[in-house]
């Protein structure tokens, strides 16, 4: 009798350790990588929607006047593609172009200039440029296109325009954050009988309490949604590690392999941007060009991303071709249909971390859930600070 009581005193020792180590996992995490997810959380939610609110910050690059006869009037992609090299600085290497997203927007083509990123319009219907501006620039975070500057901020932290491994410190603080949330999972599962009160606010609850509840029920209620966008986050900031883990335990078609080849020129002149569409076209009729992403070099590939496809996925409707550039050729099909599960689980991470894979749901939730991070370390926040002055009370009172 003496023996089994003093086991259970042992188990619940043993189980109040346990739960003290998780806790100070979950605080000490929260109160280091805390503000990085609220920084982190806030500007993706406004990148979720970065195409509408790039165009309503800047009308005049991203916004035409429509036509009668909407996309049936815009002109041939050659004559696009003839405007483009107009418009292009002589210095200038176009990088990758959005194609228009509806009759009201224009061509967006990206290029580098003397160490900066700049982008220009061009009006799809006679091919005139909109407008020309800075994008990003490595001189200083403060020269950015407010765009280019919420983009840098939310992966890297500005880190990026300090040093090269910027995006790095974004990717463990991401490890650590999804630490944080499991953590603070363990810590709320409540026991049977308790699910309804563990899932709701305390009705007239005082501000301490409730604090705590809000707490709890955003952090309960965006676990799912915000460990989904941490794990992708850490493939695109961290990706060889990340990848060398899933060829292992899911092997990956070359390994993961991001180095993709054209076949040698051989007295081939290179084909333009028109051919490659046309060429992801033929493979994939039913779907839409949303961008398409040049040869950095004389052996690279284009890249063709379409989107609104039907037939690849319940959830996820894209798809990239890899276009040889000297012979049209298609050289690969990326989508989550194609190729190994360890393949379609990275192919899963871009669609889950922009919210496209639920469409117009998903990018809803992405952003709520980037909202909630102020409230996740502002009340976490609040939480220590009256458990720290409690505890100083208490000292002072023995």
């Amino acid at each position: 009798m003496v023996e089994g009581a003093s086991r259970d005193a042992r188990s619940r020792q043993a189980r109040k350790a346990w739960r003290k180590l998780w806790l100070d996992i979950h605080l000490y995490i929260g109160l280091v990588a805390g503000a990085m997810l609220v920084v982190i959380g806030v500007t993706g939610s406004i990148l979720v929607f970065w195409h509408e609110v790039d165009a309503w910050l800047d009308p005049q690059l991203r916004i035409v006047a429509a036509r009668p006869g909407g996309a049936r009037d815009f002109a041939p992609l050659e004559t696009i593609e003839k405007a483009m090299v107009s418009a292009t600085p002589q210095n200038g290497r176009v990088t990758h172009v959005w194609l228009p997203r509806d009759e009201r927007s224009s061509y967006l083509f990206y290029y580098d200039l003397d160490g900066d990123t700049r982008r220009f319009g061009l009006d799809p219907y006679d091919a005139t440029k909109t407008a020309d501006r800075l994008y990003y620039s490595k001189q200083s975070p403060f020269r950015h296109a407010l765009m280019g500057f919420l983009f840098q901020l939310h992966w890297s932290l500005l880190l990026s325009d300090l040093i090269d491994d910027g995006g790095d410190v974004v990717g463990v603080a991401a490890i650590l954050l999804m630490v944080s949330i499991v953590s603070g999972l363990y810590l709320w599962w409540p026991t049977p009988g308790k699910w309804v009160s563990a899932l709701t606010l305390k009705r007239g609850a005082k501000a301490e309490r409730l604090n705590y509840d809000l707490h709890k029920l955003g952090g309960v209620y965006s676990a799912a949604v915000l460990l989904a966008v941490l794990m992708s986050g850490i493939y695109m900031n961290l990706r060889a590690p990340f990848v060398w883990i899933v060829d292992h335990v899911a092997p990956l078609t070359d390994g993961g392999s991001l180095e993709h080849k054209s076949e040698p020129a051989v007295g081939r002149a290179p084909i333009g941007f028109p051919s490659a569409v046309a060429a992801a076209m033929a493979r994939s009729p039913d779907g839409r060009v949303e961008r398409v992403d040049f040869p950095q070099d004389e052996q690279g590939v284009f890249t063709v991303y379409q989107d609104d496809l039907p037939g690849v996925s319940r959830f996820i409707r894209s798809r990239s071709l890899l276009v040889d550039r000297y012979s049209a050729a298609i050289s690969r099909i990326e989508d989550v249909a194609h190729g190994t599960a360890g393949d379609a689980f990275l192919r899963w991470q871009w669609p889950l971390h922009s919210g496209q894979a639920f469409g117009m749901t998903g990018r809803l939730m992405v952003m709520a859930s980037g909202l909630l991070c102020p409230l996740l370390f502002v009340t976490g926040l609040i939480r220590w600070l009256q458990k720290r002055r409690a505890r100083r009370a208490h000292a002072q009172a023995g």
